[in-house]
């Protein structure tokens, strides 16, 4: 009877759902696996999928999802771009910082050895490119030979949000690779407001000057911004002061807010709704460098070697709860 009751729930919950869309139903008997496998079982002789079980209750969504990888351009193919987070700790501390990154954070450097063998095998894995960030990565002493490590592999990009090119930095800067190395800087806004508010007072006026001076350098420059759904004309004006900055458009990179990290708002981003880009930290291998500090998108404990853990990331669709297995490292797996 109280197998019957929960295949009616079932039917029922789906019937009123829209293609696409998920619902709850609880599982209501004393055999919760029983339950869970139950429904695992009427879902794959529906063509329906099972999203996840939480606290006795089961998320189904109607019908299977699409792969979100079909069309994607050939370099935006989990695997083909490597993240390496060669560092958590921050000049600043923004308010919505992904990894908890600030002045305050432990450094959880990645290292020299580690970052030149995870470029020397990105190679023979079929990545194409290689990004680095952090936290701020120009706080590193050692930030030169993290640079050369990788641009003397692949083309890299590393992430900053600007504010430490002077001194003894920008002479490090000034021995990187202009050819091989594009810098991404972060900035919010086209006016001190909005960008301060989040970033800390004066940042962005020396978010400015630091992409002004990479730029004078002969570094190509990319613009970062994280935005909390802006209206159209508010992004109009930030796209034309980026082109007053001369920054191309193909290199102004505009992202919606994550509720991640630190952020008490923002995209819920999950390993259902995010593409995988592989992520390398000195933890792990995550599913997203937005995620790159949650344990719900830790992949493997095991770094090496690098081919082994980018083939953890399912070249589809991210794995379901259908398809989903804790293993005992607490990593990330397809079954």
């Amino acid at each position: 009877m109280v197998t019957s009751t929960l295949i009616l729930d079932l039917v029922e919950a789906m019937i009123v759902v829209p293609r696409g869309q998920t619902v709850e139903v609880p599982l209501r008997g004393p055999d919760l696996k029983g339950d869970q496998a139950l429904v695992t079982a009427w879902c794959l002789r529906t063509g329906n999928e099972l999203v996840e079980v939480n606290n006795g209750v089961a998320t189904l969504r109607r019908g299977l999802r699409q792969n979100p990888l079909v069309g994607l351009a050939p370099n935006q193919v989990p695997g083909t771009r490597l993240w390496m987070y060669t560092n958590f700790d921050c000049n600043l501390a923004c308010d919505y910082c992904c990894v908890r990154s600030s002045p305050r954070a432990e450094r959880r450097a990645l290292g020299v050895d580690r970052v030149r063998r995870l470029a020397n095998e990105a190679v023979a894995a079929g990545v194409v490119e290689l990004v680095l960030t952090g936290g701020e990565p120009f706080l590193l002493p050692d930030i030169e030979e993290l640079v050369e490590a990788c641009t003397s592999v692949l083309p890299t990009t590393l992430l900053t949000n600007g504010m430490l090119l002077h001194g003894r930095r920008l002479e490090r800067l000034r021995r990187m690779d202009r050819e091989r190395l594009a810098l991404q800087i972060s900035l919010d806004s086209p006016t001190p407001g909005l960008h301060d508010s989040h970033r800390g007072a004066g940042s962005w006026a020396r978010a400015v000057e630091g992409i002004r001076t990479a730029q004078s350098e002969g570094f190509r420059v990319r613009v970062a911004a994280t935005l909390d759904g802006p209206r159209s004309d508010e992004l109009a004006e930030f796209r034309e002061f980026l082109h007053h900055l001369g920054i191309r458009s193909e290199d102004q990179v505009i992202r919606a807010l994550a509720h991640r990290g630190l952020a008490d708002k923002g995209l819920e981003l999950t390993v259902d709704t995010l593409i995988p880009e592989v992520t390398v930290t000195a933890d792990g291998i995550y599913w997203h460098p937005v995620s790159a500090d949650d344990e719900d998108q830790l992949i493997s404990r095991e770094i090496f070697p690098l081919k082994g853990a980018i083939d953890e990331v399912p070249p589809g669709l991210p794995p379901t709860a259908q398809e989903r297995t804790r293993r005992p490292n607490g990593s990330l797996a397809p079954s």
